[in-house]
Order: C-alpha cells, then structure tokens, then sequence
C-alpha cells in the first residue's frame, strides 16, 4: 500500500488573524511540527494551500491549490487528484494547525479503513479533517462538490470507518491563546 500525505493549509484562519501555517510555535512554523511528524508516516507529502505558494517554498514540498476552494474537502479532492498520479492507493491528511497528533495515526487509520473507503481519526478535543481517504473516493468526492451539497467532511465521509484515541492525543490552533496554551505543554 502507497500512502501518501497531505497537509490542509488552505483555511481563510480567521481567528487566528494570519496564516495559521506560518504561525510561530516553539521557534519555527506551526506547519514545520505537521510536516515533522507526518512525513515518516508517508511516502510522501504535499500541502493544499490556495494564494501564494512561494510562502511554502522553503519546505520544498509541492502545493496543491483548490480546483474550486469549498473547504477542506477541496484540498482532499486536490490531494487525491495529486496522489492518483504519484500512484497512490491511499492519502492521509492533517490539518496545518494540528501539530501536534500522535506517531501512529497512519497505520491505525489504515486498520481503521479496513472494510471501509477510509477512515477519520476521532477524538474529543480534534477536528475531522486527519483522515485516510482512498483513491476508491476521488470520483465520488468530486461528485458530491460539484452536487452543489454544502461540503461538510463529517457530511461526505459518513460511512467512513473511526480510529479512536483518548482526549488529548490531538492539539489544534485556531486562535492566539491556542498556541500559548500548546506551547505551556511543551
């Protein structure tokens, strides 16, 4: 199995009031920790991001901007596209504001996919948007977008499978007090 991953940076971050991904967090880059922690997870690793994608040139990763920016299932369906063309059978995505997720997520995404089109990683304190979605899921998810349906992850993956972790496994910066409060808890 060729996994590949992608990180969603291509949020409007509103609360956080500037680019989420570039927000310092312990010295360097909130997307820096996603990208540490994910690429040893993967074969390889894009960004979804829309507007400038010299601001990511120092990672060295490609950027996948949205066909049509819908939300994180626009960056999901632009990473699929990217990763069926790399010759990929699955894609893993984090969300560029989550840096810190545990070291298993990928293969207990993977057993959590099993008998399913993919899987979402659940948790008390995290978002949706860690998954593992199949190439089996491009057709459809371009589909349900271009459906005119309000694109609502939770909504297109329902019948996706569940790896469940304890609170506290995921951490998520939305906003300023989200990164001092990550970075009080080393």
């Amino acid at each position: 199995m060729r996994i590949l991953g992608l990180i969603l940076a291509g949020g409007e971050s509103r609360r956080m009031g500037r680019d989420k991904a570039l927000v310092p967090l312990q010295g360097r880059p909130m997307i820096a920790h996603v990208i540490e922690r994910l690429s040893p997870q993967v074969s390889d690793l894009a960004i979804s991001a829309n507007g400038d994608a010299g601001r990511f040139g120092w990672t060295g990763l490609p950027v996948l901007p949205d066909q049509t920016p819908m939300g994180p299932l626009s960056g999901i369906l632009s990473g699929l596209i990217w990763a069926q063309a790399q010759g990929a059978t699955a894609l893993v995505s984090a969300p560029c504001d989550g840096p810190i997720f545990p070291g298993d997520l990928v293969p207990r995404l993977c057993l959590a996919a099993e008998g399913h089109t993919g899987a979402l990683a659940e948790s008390i304190d995290q978002h949706p948007t860690w998954g593992l979605w199949t190439m089996a899921q491009l057709d459809p998810l371009a589909a349900f977008l271009a459906s005119g349906a309000t694109p609502r992850l939770r909504d297109f993956a329902s019948a996706a499978g569940r790896a469940r972790w304890p609170a506290g496994s995921f951490a998520n910066a939305n906003a300023p007090e989200d990164i001092a409060a990550i970075e009080a808890h080393g």
